[in-house]
């Protein structure tokens, strides 16, 4: 069938321009990608395995002390294990061997937090920072950094393994959790701001 219409034969000549290049345009771009794909070296076959499988997180009992609490530190001290998250920046939650009431402990190593042990000991010049509301001690070992609050009703202590650099990042979802369920001290250290 002949196009006799100006109309229709101005319209099929105008398509046919614009579709011959934007096909040709596509098969440029199909053929580059296509070259491109082809042109990558093959991966190369491990004859040998290049990592070694990472060992399993303990998972075992955490040897951890249990003192004597008052009443009113074993109230305090449940009401904060009960609020404690399963993990704690992504380390999983695990078992301790003595005062589950009071004692937890997170990855491996163990990031441990014990409730109602003795409160710390603030020199005058003590550095007291204020973590999510919470105002700490903390003192660094050789091999861990132990982070006492110092303006709740009964203290909460947090041992993170290693140096002091990252250990505040494991404190501070602790922080919250403190805050929420243990009250404030009726005295509090000057260094602590409110």
């Amino acid at each position: 069938m002949a196009l006799t219409d100006p109309v229709a034969r101005s319209a099929a000549r105008l398509a046919v321009l614009v579709a011959v290049p934007v096909a040709v345009l596509a098969g440029i771009g199909v053929f580059a990608i296509l070259q491109t794909v082809s042109s990558d070296p093959p991966a190369p076959t491990p004859t040998a395995p290049t990592t070694t499988a990472a060992a399993p997180a303990a998972t075992g009992a955490v040897e951890m002390a249990a003192p004597e609490l008052t009443e009113r530190a074993t109230i305090v001290c449940r009401a904060l294990l009960s609020q404690l998250p399963d993990e704690l920046d992504g380390l999983a939650q695990r078992p301790v061997t003595a005062g589950p009431e009071q004692n937890a402990a997170f990855g491996d190593p163990p990031v441990t937090v014990s409730c109602g042990g003795q409160p710390a000991e603030v020199p005058p010049t003590g550095f007291l920072p204020t973590l999510s509301g919470v105002c700490w001690y903390w003192v660094e070992e050789p091999d861990a950094t132990v982070w006492t609050t110092v303006d709740r009703e009964v203290p909460v202590r947090v041992i993170v393994p290693g140096g002091s650099d990252g250990s505040a990042q494991r404190v501070v979802p602790l922080s919250e959790t403190i805050l929420e369920t243990v009250r404030s001290a009726e005295e509090i250290p000057t260094g602590c701001r409110r």
